[in-house]
């Protein structure tokens, strides 16, 4: 095509460039970054994948504020059984098992490794000296439940470049600006299997081919399937605009199975033109906790504990109700049940009941110094974009917080009020089903981090990303290559190079706000068949008149316009997933005006499907397929147990 600008990389679209590796690692944010260190250590060749910079790409490149669920730390009064058998609860079991004890077991121990590789995790410079949230022995300091002390805040910018660094120590091959598209299968003693990845240089536009003996999923949860703007794509999402869900789509289309893809809640993270940054207003929510609200009066807003018992201390905030053994806070919880039920302010409509008037402002100048400086300053600052936009913008335009308030707007977190059709897969969203190796139902194909069903924050993305690199490596080290289709390489050319091709046509933006209208259409708050079959005929539509008109002009629009085509593909296979079920579920936020209460009980449980030759075939497991999580787990790990990591 001609291009109207010149393009300052070579045009290397007509090369190939073949590697192999025995670990291949689909994404270098944390969870990816952990596999590959895990496989390198057991001794394996490892590449890695990264669509951006590995130092500084992923959810947590810029930096997270707190690390859930450290179970295991020296001042920790809670266990990982606890921890995690409290989680499947309070989701009503629709949560990850697996994965979340393997975050509550082992996410302290990638604490510890981080430090190692010079990240930051306990208050070494003693800035805070005397808070009540830090332990002078260890200098670790803790976030929400300041008695039993399993959350712990770090300096969330430090680790990105201190896992890059030790991937380089150990030899990992860093394939950095290379957006990973499809991934390849083979064959090996009849059975079908992994056998690695096809990709673009999305500078130069060359095709990589990654042979490998294993390979794990280590991309984003999806992102912009309902919200999206196309003047501000940088404020559609929390995550960074290229966490779109690129390893579910390829998943999906490679035949790896799904599960809870049907549950999706109201946009919370997200600010798409239409509200404010996230943690750019006062609020008293997971950054903020739990800062003193004021009403427009300048009236102090009181917080109760579990049980609605006024608190008159800030101290009290941050302890368990009496009786109450922990309470949960943060990430994927933020209206617990009531066994776990945490410290809050009064909620809005009971505020309103009571005579008090908008808008609320959070008022750091009301809290202790180590508490204000601890929001403003660290939290507010370490946690993803919040360091530039929120921290430096505002102190250099004058925000004081020992003098001034910021006023909170919406009645929640998210600082706007949502609209209904407005979703999002936020709050242990669904993801790829797998076993206790985190290998998915194609042989030698394994996922982590965000690519899990139910997954959860920073710990949970290091830890999982650990596991599947050791079980991974040890799957690599008994088998041989399988062979590769030439054909698929072929055809993923062919899909891969189409948009670049034509002269004029349609855009990614274009395709990308075109799905989010259907899927606010179709699959909104409320759904049935007639709206979702509806759906999925109009994103066939687009699969047949829009994408054979998609163009391009440069391989980073290029790969603009294939994270859309993924976004239509992780779309479809939404639909298809609440298509199946057919009864309304409140621990998925899935309402059906056609609600079939005899369906309810078959479909207690996950829900898991997958395409095979174009066909949907699903299957229901049930919710704790996974077993006694202590034993499932200290039966497959005694090596790693041995070593004294856990």
């Amino acid at each position: 095509m001609t291009r109207e600008f010149e393009w300052p990389y070579p045009d290397e679209t007509a090369q190939t460039e073949h590697t192999e590796s025995d670990v291949l690692v689909l994404g270098g944010g944390l969870a990816g970054c952990f596999a590959a260190i895990a496989a390198a250590e057991k001794g394996c060749s490892v590449i890695l994948v990264e669509k951006g910079a590995t130092e500084r790409s992923g959810s947590a490149g810029s930096g997270f504020d707190h690390w859930e669920s450290a179970c295991t730390n020296p001042c920790s009064k809670v266990t990982p059984e606890e921890i995690t058998e409290a989680y499947i609860e309070e989701q009503d079991e629709y949560s990850n098992g697996i994965a979340h004890y393997i975050e509550c077991r082992e996410g302290y121990d990638r604490l510890l490794d981080i430090e190692r590789y010079g990240g930051k995790i306990r208050d070494t410079d003693g800035e805070f000296i005397g808070a009540e949230f830090r332990d002078e022995k260890t200098g670790l300091m803790f976030a929400y439940d300041y008695e039993n002390r399993f959350t712990l805040r770090v300096w969330g910018s430090t680790i990105k470049p201190a896992l890059y660094k030790e991937l380089k120590r150990l030899g990992v091959r860093i394939f950095d600006r290379v957006e990973a598209t499809a991934l390849l299968t083979g064959s090996r003693n009849g059975t079908r299997c992994g056998a690695g990845a096809i990709g673009m240089n999305v500078r130069t536009g060359k095709l990589m081919v990654f042979r490998s003996k294993a390979t794990i999923l280590a991309m984003s949860r999806p992102a912009r399937i309902w919200l999206f703007n196309p003047d501000l794509v940088g404020l559609c999402e929390f995550r960074p605009p290229q966490s779109i869900g690129s390893g579910h789509a390829m998943g999906w289309r490679a035949g790896i199975e799904f599960t809870m893809m049907e549950k999706s809640v109201r946009g919370e993270f997200s600010a798409a033109g239409r509200s404010f940054p996230p943690y750019g207003t006062g609020n008293n929510h997971n950054t903020w906790y739990a800062a003193t609200m004021v009403d427009a009066r300048g009236v102090e807003i009181p917080y109760v504990d579990r049980d609605g018992n006024e608190l008159k201390t800030v101290s009290e905030r941050y302890r368990p109700a009496k009786g109450q053994k922990f309470f949960l806070k943060g990430g994927v919880i933020d209206e617990a049940k009531y066994p776990y039920r945490g410290p809050e302010t009064l909620d809005f409509d009971t505020l309103i009941a009571r005579g008090y008037r908008l808008p609320f402002y959070a008022d750091l100048s009301r809290m202790p110094e180590m508490e204000r400086r601890v929001i403003w300053g660290m939290m507010v600052g370490e946690e993803a974009k919040t360091k530039i936009p929120i921290l430096d913008n505002y102190t250099r335009r004058g925000f004081d917080p020992a003098k001034h308030m910021l006023q909170s707007y919406g009645s929640g977190w998210q600082s706007a009020a949502f609209l209904g059709q407005e979703r999002q897969l936020f709050g242990a969203p669904g993801g790829i089903m797998h076993d206790w190796n985190l290998q998915t139902n194609i042989e030698g194909i394994y996922a982590a981090g965000d690519q899990l069903f139910a997954s959860d924050c920073c710990g949970f993305a290091c830890a999982t990303g650990h596991y599947a690199g050791r079980t991974a490596a040890k799957w690599s080290k008994s088998i041989s290559f399988a062979d590769i289709d030439m054909e698929q390489i072929d055809q993923e050319r062919k899909r891969l190079y189409a948009p670049l091709d034509r002269n004029d046509g349609i855009s990614w933006r274009e395709l990308n706000m075109a799905v989010s209208k259907a899927m606010q259409n179709y699959c909104g708050a409320v759904k049935n068949d007639d709206l979702l079959k509806e759906g999925l005929r109009l994103l066939n539509d687009y699969k047949q008149e829009i994408v054979p008109q998609l163009y391009c002009q440069t391989p980073h629009d290029l790969m603009r316009t294939h994270e859309g085509l993924d976004i239509l593909d992780v779309s479809l296979l939404i639909l298809n997933a609440c298509l199946i079920r057919k009864s309304s579920s409140k621990p998925l936020y899935f309402e059906r005006s056609d609600s079939d209460s005899t369906a309810a009980d078959a479909e207690k449980g996950f829900i898991v499907l997958h395409q095979e030759g174009g066909k949907i075939i699903h299957r229901t497991v049930p919710h704790r397929y996974f077993g006694a999580i202590k034993a499932e787990y200290e039966s497959l790990n005694r090596d790693y147990i041995t070593k004294g990591r856990s």
